[in-house]
């Protein structure tokens, strides 16, 4: 069978599940989880995993989920992702009304991307013209968010990682792996509909917590020490900093406080802060997450109170794999109009854990149009659920069929010429060497 002919057929299977690919990309809209918390989302995908005769892991991260296709031959594993989790948006209209979490980043369409990429490889039957396997996973945990609690769990044994690919990759579950694949959902503008190549900032994580002294805050507040004032001083001392951080280093330092202290008319005496320090390389971060911990120790020694600052791993700088998103670029030309897609060379500063996945394989994550709004804020909404949910899953898997035809040889090209920054191994040892200190 001809590729041409390979790529129809899966077309039309995911054509065929349209409407139900639809369905459960608002249905998980509507029902969203935060990291390591997203039970519901899984079981969605165990239950199609389950539908298609798929035999699959769970429990990998928490919540992760994966499932392998089988070629006629297994001469290499193209892994297609999507991310199971929410942000923390109680004013999202659909935001959960007790956990405030909301889809305002589009993580519902990569899980709906994801099963529209199960239902076409497999209901079409093309695995068995393939000379690769096919990794389908589900990752929890992409967004950085509520990071004492990831911490207090990651303390307890249950996670060594506060994102989700980190875990997969240090649970093994990607070791045999060769590349990997995601789409994230993007805000359309220009009239361009898919975004790819580009980069990403990297960056780490800090957990900050100043201890003072409670006293009456009217009768005797010279008894106490303000670890709220403290706090203030070293997030106002970080300002102070900005100046020094080069342009060319796009740093972002964005710290938020998590506990104010206990009541109004108390002293406080222990006051919670959170922050990423983030830039373009590492050793860019690295520098000024020495400048934030200077700020923050000053902050704690003008009223003489105690800071703990806890650094930990964030996401490394992402970079896009060239070859395949030229791949994919051909495969999502068949949907939309050259005009309609962009290949960039841009730099975001924001960050996702796909930098990780980069950093040790070929991978690919561009941007897809089909919402409009302010990502994590409450006026995302998906406003067209096609280009959202479906024309992904069609790129995605008719560029599988481009990697794993003809002996895999377009994936064991890739993979021959991608000079990783690190192995599996020496890229845990990096972060174990951050949080030694």
């Amino acid at each position: 069978m001809t590729r041409d002919e390979l790529k129809n057929r899966v077309i039309a299977s995911i054509d065929s599940r349209k409407d139900e690919l639809i369905a459960t990309g608002n249905d998980i809209f509507a029902h969203p989880e935060l990291g390591y918390k997203e039970f519901r989302t899984s079981q969605i995908v165990q239950d199609v995993f389950g539908k298609l005769g798929l035999s699959f892991e769970s429990g990998l991260a928490v919540t992760g989920v994966k499932a392998k296709l089988a070629g006629r031959q297994s001469l290499a594993n193209v892994c297609v992702m999507g991310e199971l989790d929410s942000v923390l948006c109680p004013g999202h209209p659909q935001a959960d009304p007790q956990t405030g979490a909301a889809h305002s980043c589009g993580h519902n369409a990569q899980i709906a991307m994801l099963l529209g990429v199960a239902y076409g490889l497999v209901e079409s039957g093309v695995m068995s013209e393939l000379d690769g396997d096919v990794s389908l996973v589900a990752v929890p945990a992409e967004e950085y968010v509520e990071i004492e609690y990831r911490n207090k769990i990651r303390n307890e044994g249950k996670i060594k990682f506060l994102g989700g690919k980190q875990e997969m990759i240090t649970a093994g579950a990607l070791d045999d792996v060769d590349m990997a694949m995601m789409i994230h959902l993007g805000i359309t503008r220009d009239g361009k509909k898919v975004t790819l190549g580009g980069s990403n900032n990297g960056f780490i994580g800090k957990f900050i917590k100043y201890t003072g002294k409670e006293a009456h805050a009217g009768g005797a507040p010279h008894d106490g020490i303000n670890a709220l004032n403290a706090a203030m001083l070293g997030i106002f001392g970080i300002h102070a900093q900005r100046e020094t951080f080069k342009d060319s280093d796009t740093i972002r330092v964005h710290p938020i406080i998590t506990k104010g202290g206990n009541l109004v008319n108390v002293i406080p005496c222990d006051v919670r802060a959170e922050t990423y320090v983030r830039g373009k390389t590492m050793d860019a971060v690295m520098d000024a997450s020495k400048k934030v911990d200077r700020a923050l120790k000053a902050g704690a020694m003008a009223v003489g109170a105690e800071v703990e600052i806890q650094t930990l791993p964030g996401y490394l700088p992402r970079t896009s794999d060239v070859a395949m998103d030229e791949l994919f670029r051909g495969n999502v030309s068949r949907f939309l109009t050259s005009d309609e897609i962009k290949v960039s060379n841009e730099h975001s500063t924001g960050s996702t854990d796909m930098g990780d996945i980069s950093a040790i394989m070929p991978a690919i994550h561009p941007h897809i149009g089909g919402a409009e709004g302010i990502g994590h804020s409450e006026n995302y909404q998906i406003t067209d659920p096609e280009l959202a949910y479906i024309t992904g899953a069609k790129a995605m898997a008719l560029t599988v069929i481009d990697l794993l035809h003809d002996g895999a040889a377009r994936t064991l090209e890739i993979k021959r010429s991608f000079k990783p920054l690190y192995t599996k191994e020496s890229y845990l040892k990096m972060w174990e060497d951050l949080l030694r200190g």
